[in-house]
């Protein structure tokens, strides 16, 4: 039996550039390929239709929603959706996230609110909607996608500050909610060649060094991040809650200096 068999799946920020692997998209496919019902969210229709494609091409089952996760009624309406089309919601996998560059002298008021609003408090908002169907379904698993910022920090202050706010949320809800079945973890990327980096405008030396700042000297892709989001949506991690989980070739244990 697959991993995930039965299961109903909301992904947020599941779309991608083009025919790009994102985080977000390649969760959705990942789930679905392991026999989850996928809800695949973003606030772009064409991107995330492009995640609802490949999932159909497979022969798995992926709808699409359409919405913006800082909004608290676009998350009721989302997690409504599930429920209208499936009954139940097993698995909320919050990815969503932008960049937020600079120190708290160049941050201005309106960016840093911006980075909160859509990397932690999407979190918050999204899972609010969620936990009371989880609750109904008898429990769940809740996958939050932080960063290897937030406990090495780099000169992203704003971004830092709300992964790190992530891994504080995670571990507060894995306490509130484990009583009622759900469980609530963490994963941490490290620096992933995903469509979001090469569209910055990512060089080949820059691309190089990145992959061997890892001790395993090897690039990080979306694919890496899925699977891990994928133990902790499956049945196996079902004694594992309030964790962080690295995922950056060994990134956050090697010093600068070697």
């Amino acid at each position: 039996m697959a991993r995930l068999e039965g299961k109903i799946a909301i992904v947020t920020g599941a779309g991608s550039r083009a025919d790009g692997i994102g985080n977000g998209r390649a969760a959705a496919i990942v789930f679905a390929r392991e026999g989850a019902t996928v809800l695949a969210c973003d606030r772009d229709m064409e991107a995330v239709t492009g995640t609802q494609r490949m999932i159909e091409e497979e022969g798995g089952i992926c709808e699409v929603f359409v919405g913006d996760v800082t909004s608290f009624s676009d998350n009721e309406r989302m997690v409504q959706t599930a429920l209208d089309k499936w009954g139940r919601v097993d698995i909320l996998h919050n990815n969503v996230g932008i960049e937020g560059a600079g120190t708290i002298l160049d941050t201005d008021e309106d960016a840093w609110d911006r980075v909160m609003d859509v990397n932690c408090k999407s979190m918050f908002l999204a899972s609010k909607a969620a936990v009371p169907a989880m609750i109904a379904a008898g429990g769940g698993s809740i996958i939050n996608v932080s960063s290897i910022s937030a406990i090495r920090p780099r000169g992203l202050t704003p971004y830092t500050t709300s992964k790190g706010a992530v891994l504080a949320l995670s571990r507060a809800m894995a306490i509130d909610h484990a009583a009622e079945g759900i469980r609530v973890n963490a994963v941490l990327p490290g620096p992933v060649y995903t469509p979001h980096v090469w569209a910055g405008g990512m060089t080949d030396e820059l691309r190089a060094r990145r992959k061997n700042a890892s001790p395993l000297k090897k690039e990080g892709t979306a694919w890496d991040v899925a699977y891990a989001a994928l133990f902790f949506a499956s049945d196996e991690s079902r004694w594992v809650t309030g964790v962080e989980m690295c995922v950056d070739g060994g990134v956050t244990i090697s010093s600068p200096a070697r």
